[in-house]
C-alpha cells in the first residue's frame, strides 16, 4: 500500500450493525475527503454460495487495493470501512486459520487511527449479517487485537448524530 505521508489513515473497525459504513461516508462528507466502502458487501451478494477462506482472503486485498487507489484523491484523511484486523478474526472465528500476509500486512499497513465502534446500537437485520448474540465478544476480540499492536484507537459510543459528533471531536482533538 502507497502512503501519502499528509494524509492520515483512520480506520473503523467493530462489530458488524455498530455503524461503521455510515460513519465511514459521513465523516468523509464532514472532512470534505473519501472513504473506502466495505468490499465484502458487495462481492458477498454476488457469489450465490457459502463463502470461503479463499473469498475473504480475496476481499480483503481488494479493500486494501481500493484504499490505495482512493489514496489519491483523499486530502488531509481517508476513513476505511473496514481493515485487515476484521478480515483476521473473520478468518480465525470462521476457518480457525489466518493467512500469514494478513498478520503482516496489519503491522505493515498499520492505521494513524482507529474508532471501534461500540455495540451500543440496536441490531438492525441484514441477510450478510451473521452475529447479532455475539456483537460484545467481538468487540471484545477487536480491542485485543488493536492492543496487540499497540494502536491507537478511541472507542466510539452514542445513537444517530451523537455518534458521529464523538468521531469528529475525537478527530479534531488527535488532529489538530
Amino acid at each position: 500500500m502507497e502512503k501519502k505521508n499528509n494524509i492520515k489513515r483512520i480506520a473503523l473497525i467493530g462489530p458488524e450493525s455498530t455503524a461503521k459504513s455510515t460513519l465511514s461516508e459521513a465523516l468523509a462528507k464532514y472532512f470534505n475527503t473519501t472513504w473506502v466502502p466495505e468490499y465484502a458487501r458487495p462481492y458477498l451478494s454476488t457469489i450465490n454460495r457459502k463463502y470461503t477462506l479463499d473469498d475473504i482472503i480475496a476481499i480483503a486485498k481488494h479493500q486494501l487495493e481500493e484504499e490505495n487507489n482512493l489514496l489519491a484523491n483523499s486530502s488531509k484523511f481517508i476513513f476505511a470501512d473496514t481493515e485487515l484486523i476484521i478480515s483476521k478474526v473473520w478468518c480465525l472465528d470462521v476457518f480457525n486459520t489466518c493467512p500469514d500476509w494478513i498478520e503482516e500486512n496489519i503491522i505493515t499497513f498499520k492505521y494513524d487511527f482507529y474508532l471501534l465502534t461500540s455495540p451500543d446500537l440496536p441490531w438492525q437485520e441484514d441477510p450478510l449479517r451473521e452475529n447479532p448474540h455475539r456483537r460484545t465478544f467481538f468487540f471484545n476480540w477487536y480491542e485485543d487485537e488493536l492492543r496487540k499492536i499497540n494502536a491507537d484507537y478511541f472507542i466510539i459510543k452514542g445513537s444517530g448524530d451523537e455518534r458521529l459528533k464523538n468521531c469528529i471531536r475525537v478527530i479534531n482533538l488527535k488532529f489538530k
